[in-house]
């Protein structure tokens, strides 16, 4: 794990949230809605007192967020259930990764590691140097970070020949993980689009929701309200069209990534 740089950097982007929606009730994170305001008073440094308040009053304002966001999650039980879904075909597939990595050969890991310039490991340390080449050639690094994000309406990859003459499997591998992740991305994008839509709609003109952005964001609402997001977008768009009946129809009927790119092609499908 020492040596294993790229497990660091992968292990880094775990993101911590406020709440979640679980089992037909929201949990609220207490390290974050407890103690971060006192960490982020702290940071803003003395007169407390006077600067209390905008904190406490982000506080709130994140309370509402968080409470408005699992809302909206706790009706997107088809939605979930499709995530699951996908999620666990993509987790299926990282297994079949890893298991081919692990079989590979000293002579072969060398290669390959030294072929990706990935970082240099003592040769007695096999497994780390098996962990940097999982973690850089799982495609969700690999594939996302090396040909971009139009990945998700992808129909086939092709990969350096080099890669496939060491790892030969590696390809079917990738074409096996494509329709899945899109599938997940799709998914998930449009979950958190409706959250963050409801979010704007209903906090926009909330005090506690604009200090709870400058204070714990660092930002303002018009900064965030602008903010590029494909599913709030989309989700918008949607509504748009067909108004309270949107989040039945995207619960019910979700987009594909196509889709999500051109919200025309959704709206002409479930007209």
């Amino acid at each position: 794990m020492v040596y294993s740089t790229y497990v660091k950097s992968y292990i880094s982007k775990i993101s911590t949230t406020y709440g979640d929606y679980l089992d037909s009730r929201i949990y609220l994170n207490r390290f974050i809605l407890d103690d971060y305001p006192r960490i982020i008073l702290y940071k803003q440094g003395p007169p407390y007192e006077s600067k209390a308040e905008s904190v406490k009053s982000g506080y709130f304002g994140a309370m509402k967020m968080t409470i408005l966001e699992e809302i909206v999650h706790s009706v997107q039980s088809n939605l979930h259930r499709l995530n699951v879904e996908a999620v666990m075909q993509v987790n299926t597939i990282n297994e079949e990764l890893a298991k081919i990595i692990l079989e590979l050969d000293s002579k072969t890991v060398t290669e390959l590691t030294e072929y990706l310039q990935l970082q240099l490991v003592p040769d007695e340390f096999q497994i780390a140097k098996k962990a940097n080449l999982f973690f850089m050639l799982n495609p969700d690094n690999f594939i996302t970070n090396v040909m971009g994000p139009d990945v998700m309406t992808y129909t086939h990859v092709e990969i350096d020949p080099k890669i496939s003459e060491l790892v030969p499997s590696l390809e079917e591998i990738y074409k096996k993980w494509l329709k899945p992740i899109q599938t997940q991305h799709a998914i998930f994008t449009t979950m958190e689009g409706m959250a963050e839509f409801v979010v704007q709609q209903i906090l926009r003109d909330d005090s506690d929701f604009q200090n709870y952005l400058s204070t714990f964001v660092g930002t303002n609402y018009s900064d965030y309200s602008v903010k590029k997001s494909i599913g709030k977008e989309f989700t918008q768009q949607v509504f748009d069209v067909h108004g309270k009946d949107a989040f039945v129809k995207l619960i019910a009927n979700p987009p594909n990534t196509k889709e999500l790119k051109d919200p025309r092609l959704y709206l002409n499908r479930i007209k």
